[in-house]
């Protein structure tokens, strides 16, 4: 299993329990060092499996806790931040999260990546009272617990998104959703189902596909056959593009749309100009916005990782972990006691924030509703990415239906 550390030292203190489900400590809590003024975090990432290039999210997510250790952005207070490979195996990412708690006395779980994998460790996590901020993925079940702050949208908002805007803007009237048979593609089904219902239409097609599938073709003889005028797709970048070079192998033409973490120059690596033209959903704005924490992150990547793209992809991963640190600053502002109890009360008063590449970032009791809005972007020639639609609120009725 391998092992990165970020930042030296931190030894963490016992601790006591008088909140259910949540961590409390007479001073400090796991992974608080007062003498050094240095919090541990740490996250389970791909660095082997079908979605290597996922580390991305996590060389982003480190370099913005060296930006914030370099600007002194949390008042004297350090990061170190931990992370092993899990394979992107859920069953791999419980154990990787034992291990971070068990050995390297984390005070919480901070840009974890993936959606399955995020919610295999939610048991854990509750039965230990450790907070997880900004959990790379996006599923129903990562919005109804306590510990749990996602910044990213559930994944049935923005399939939801994606239908309204191939309904509404694109005037297509029949349209196929292709989904990953996980938690990812499950949440994504549940929301365009959910909406599909309430336009009064039904889908030109629905189909299962597996995370290690690299043959669309039987999916996409379906699809055509249906006659779908777009194709929604909820998978990976890998997945993407195989289903766009099996829709050109079989002269298939339609409109594609994927979700906006395939909106990024690794996406163009696999696909090449059949991406051209496909529409993503996107909570976040422009990784070339003239705005300072963007900017931030374009800097930071090039000088911490500099084989790496600049693009929506490292801007998730940057945006998820500056979740934690308004989250860090906010307790260290507060007065409160530095613990895990303390940072999850802290997380359910932030209204309305700036956070990374997303704005107007919310939480509270009972509504951990992170992101609430998405623009529509557009795969352009020569590798761009465009905003074709601006931000607005998620279909009212998938954003406001019954969680959990």
């Amino acid at each position: 299993m391998q092992r990165r550390t970020f930042l030296t030292g931190c030894t963490a203190a016992a601790a006591t329990f008088s909140l259910p489900g949540i961590v409390r400590a007479a001073d400090s809590a796991p992974g608080i060092d007062m003498a050094s003024k240095t919090v541990t975090i740490g996250a389970f990432t791909p660095i082997t499996g079908p979605v290597p290039f996922y580390a991305i999210l996590t060389h982003a997510a480190d370099a913005c806790f060296k930006w914030a250790n370099e600007t002194n952005a949390l008042d004297g207070w350090k990061i170190k931040f931990v992370t092993y490979d899990d394979g992107y195996e859920p069953a791999r990412s419980v154990a990787v999260t034992r291990r971070l708690v068990g050995e390297d006395k984390i005070f919480a779980l901070a840009a974890p990546v993936g959606t399955a994998q995020s919610v295999a460790v939610i048991p854990y996590a509750k039965e230990v009272g450790l907070p997880m901020i900004g959990p790379i993925g996006g599923a129903t079940a990562l919005f109804s617990e306590r510990l749990v702050f996602p910044l990213l949208p559930d994944y049935g908002w923005s399939a939801a998104s994606n239908l309204d805007f191939a309904i509404n803007d694109l005037k297509n009237e029949r349209v196929a959703l292709l989904w990953e048979n996980d938690e990812l593609g499950r949440s994504a089904k549940r929301g365009f189902d959910m909406h599909m219902k309430t336009l009064g239409k039904e889908a030109a097609e629905s189909i299962p596909f597996e995370v290690r599938n690299t043959d669309f073709t039987p999916h996409l003889r379906r699809i055509a056959n249906a006659k779908a005028e777009s194709v929604i797709l909820f998978g990976s970048n890998a997945n993407l593009a195989a289903a766009l070079k099996a829709a050109d192998r079989l002269g298939f033409k339609a409109n594609w749309m994927a979700p906006f973490f395939t909106a990024d120059p690794t996406t163009y690596k696999l696909a090449g100009p059949l991406l051209d033209g496909t529409y993503f959903s996107s909570w976040l704005l422009p990784v070339t916005a003239d705005d300072p924490g963007i900017k931030a992150y374009r800097e930071s990547v090039a000088k911490h990782y500099p084989g790496d793209p600049i693009g929506v992809f490292g801007l998730n991963g940057w945006s998820n972990a500056s979740l934690f640190l308004t989250g860090f600053k906010a307790l260290l502002d507060s007065g409160k006691p530095l613990t895990r109890a303390s940072l999850v009360d802290v997380m359910e008063t932030l209204r309305n924030v700036t956070v990374g590449g997303a704005r107007g970032v919310s939480f509270e009791k009972g509504d951990h509703r992170g992101a609430r809005q998405e623009g529509i972007i557009q795969a352009k020639e020569g590798g761009k990415f465009e905003l074709v639609r601006d931000f607005k609120p998620f279909p009212a009725d998938v954003f406001n239906a019954k969680v959990g």
